[in-house]
């Protein structure tokens, strides 16, 4: 019994800590009439379970976090809204949250460069 649980604890322990969870996937990518590219994205190893992105003229020019926390959620969202593309991820890429290798605007700069890169 104390071996599985010691088990139990090793595979829960591996899943909450691997890098494997930082990854997430674009759920849907597309562009309005007015040329702003509209991004929704799953992110992974956060409590947020959709990244919501308007981008028009390699702008953000609208952000939203569902689920998570919801003040640090609004935050990003305000302080990146008409920030280039470019710096929202030099800013943001690489920040964790407690003992997770990832966080909610790392894994904003994630959906950010998987975006760039299926644009070019």
């Amino acid at each position: 019994m104390k071996k599985a649980l010691l088990i139990l604890f090793a595979i829960a322990f591996f899943l909450f800590t691997s890098d494997n969870l930082s990854a997430q996937s674009i759920i849907s990518d597309i562009t309005g009439d007015d040329g702003t590219r509209i991004v929704n994205a799953k992110p992974e190893g956060v409590c947020s379970v959709n990244i919501e992105i308007h981008i028009r003229k390699n702008r953000i020019t609208y952000l939203h976090f569902t689920r998570g926390c919801d003040g640090n959620a609004k935050g990003i969202a305000a302080l990146v809204e008409g920030m280039k593309v470019k710096e929202a991820i030099r800013r943001l890429d690489g920040i964790t949250c407690g003992k997770k290798s990832t966080s909610c605007p790392d894994q904003l700069a994630r959906t950010l460069k998987m975006i760039y890169e299926k644009k070019e």
